[in-house]
């Protein structure tokens, strides 16, 4: 299944396929506002709240730390996420939540997962009905089948790093963060990248409506980084979230989803981790 669809054909899917829609909308640092309340005031028909704080590991110290599949199996299964429905994220503003809402719903095991191009701003441009008030649940059984290989750790990271495994980072945090001028957000987290990692700041991945560029566009783009078809990509960012960004893109344009990881800890775990390598410069 490719993992985007259109806004215009979400709409006619609903119509006859047993599809679940979940707004995976969440304030992203720099923002301020109630994903709740959001949804509230207008969202597709049907969907419910996909809230990624909550599918995250309460026990972590880290921002939105992947949950063990006991609990995300059973948060699934009271969404209504069971394995035979075909799940669409979107994302209030436009692609970010809901591709880390893709990406760790395919992590755990679901094959029929896609994201709305362009997220709710597309859905309204194409003159399609929202609706107001809670969600609706209605619980339907997902089982847990990990796909642990789709994951990186810090030490799988620096074994890419150290020469010991080959790969290539991708890191989607603005250029100025990458090269250590501007501040991270989190308080007490150097800004810089990994030795060897490649910056790839998301946004250069969408046009100006917020849709990916065209496949071949995004292609060039990665061609220019080194990816090839058998090269193995680890996505980062600042705290997990805009790398599955990177991730959906590679999807986008077929790379091999066994070729694709995320490094859950991101950069918040690498610059917090005791002596991480961290490179300033270009």
């Amino acid at each position: 299944m490719h993992p985007l669809i259109s806004a215009t054909d979400l709409a006619q899917a609903m119509q006859h396929d047993n599809v679940l829609v979940l707004d995976a909308s969440m304030a992203l640092p720099g923002q301020a506002f109630d994903p709740q309340q959001r949804f509230a005031n207008g969202h597709i028909a049907g969907a419910v709240r996909f809230d990624i704080d909550q599918f995250s590991d309460p026990d972590s110290p880290l921002p939105h730390t992947i949950p063990g599949q006991a609990r995300f199996a059973a948060l699934a299964t009271e969404r209504g996420m069971a394995n035979d429905r075909r799940i669409v994220f979107y994302d209030q503003d436009g692609m970010a939540c809901a591709a880390r809402a893709w990406w760790l719903t395919t992590l755990f095991g679901h094959d029929r997962v896609q994201v709305l191009e362009g997220g709710l701003p597309a859905w309204k441009s194409a003159g399609l009905p929202l609706e107001t008030g809670p969600d609706l649940t209605a619980p339907a059984r997902f089982v847990s089948r990990p796909r642990y290989g789709r994951l990186r750790g810090t030490g799988d990271v620096l074994d890419i790093v150290e020469g010991r495994v080959s790969g290539l980072i991708l890191d989607a945090r603005s250029r100025n963060r990458f090269e250590g001028r501007d501040p991270e957000p989190r308080a007490g987290i150097q800004s810089g990248h990994m030795p060897g990692a490649r910056s790839l700041p998301y946004p250069e991945l969408l046009d100006d409506k917020g849709r990916f560029l065209p496949a071949d566009t995004l292609r060039d783009i990665f061609a220019r980084l080194g990816v090839e078809s058998s090269t193995s990509v680890t996505c980062s960012c600042g705290s997990g979230m805009t790398a599955c960004m990177i991730a959906l893109a590679l999807a986008n344009v077929g790379m091999d989803a066994q070729k694709v990881a995320v490094y859950d800890g991101s950069w918040a775990e690498w610059a917090s981790t005791p002596d991480s390598p961290i490179v300033v410069g270009a």
